[in-house]
């Protein structure tokens, strides 16, 4: 039986990458998107998965569109 999940790992990569391509640190992108930042740290490590709150959260916070980093995770999974 086939079992998707979703690589934490991965996820984390790919918001950590759109972060530092804006330049900013992990400190100023969980300010702006009001989450505490270790929880952002966890994420980008793989240690946590975002919920679909704070993945938009974190989307507004580098203005980007939620999609455009889905469809990133998507390309990486290929």
């Amino acid at each position: 039986m086939f079992n998707p999940t979703l690589d934490a790992q991965l996820v984390g990569s790919v918001i950590s990458d759109f972060r530092k391509r804006r330049g900013i640190t992990q400190e100023v992108l969980s300010g702006l998107a009001d989450i505490g930042r270790t929880h952002l740290s966890a994420i980008e490590r793989g240690e946590r998965k975002p919920t679909l709150e704070t993945l938009y959260r974190i989307a507004m916070a580098l203005d980007v569109k939620m999609s455009d980093i889905v469809c990133e995770i998507e390309a990486r999974m290929r």
